[in-house]
């Protein structure tokens, strides 16, 4: 299927995964979630390096360390391995793809920026059926 992308935006369902591998945007950390066992960094660091694990002031009852996931999206390569292996549930896979920066510094997102989901602003809407996936404008 083809968009006329930028002019026309793909809009996906909240949640939205489809069944042959899900959709990669960027990441979505719940920090309630989180218990800072760093085995999202472990993961990438073999891949593409991307997570750094950083402390982050404040209390959290399920990371006593204080230390949370901070990913460059210059090395990311979105694969999802570091969701996939993350048994607390607390990094996701968001619907957010626009990253694109003029400043390498801007594409590090620090914890408390992969907390807030950025919601998609498309114009045509993704339909999922039995026989498979389309769009419709």
């Amino acid at each position: 299927m083809t968009l006329r992308y930028p002019e026309s935006k793909m809009q996906l369902p909240p949640g939205y995964r489809y069944p042959e591998g899900g959709f990669k945007g960027r990441h979505i950390l719940d920090m309630q979630k989180c218990a800072g066992c760093s085995i999202c960094a472990y993961t990438c660091k073999n891949i593409a390096g991307a997570i750094k694990m950083v402390t982050v002031e404040g209390a959290f009852a399920r990371n006593r360390k204080r230390i949370f996931p901070q990913i460059d999206y210059g090395f990311c390569v979105f694969c999802g391995f570091c969701v996939d292996t993350c048994s607390f549930g607390a990094l996701n896979m968001g619907q957010d793809f626009e990253l694109s920066s003029y400043d390498k510094k801007q594409l590090i997102y620090s914890p408390e920026q992969l907390t807030a989901s950025a919601g998609s602003s498309g114009l045509a809407r993704f339909i999922v059926s039995r026989n498979g996936a389309h769009h419709r404008e």
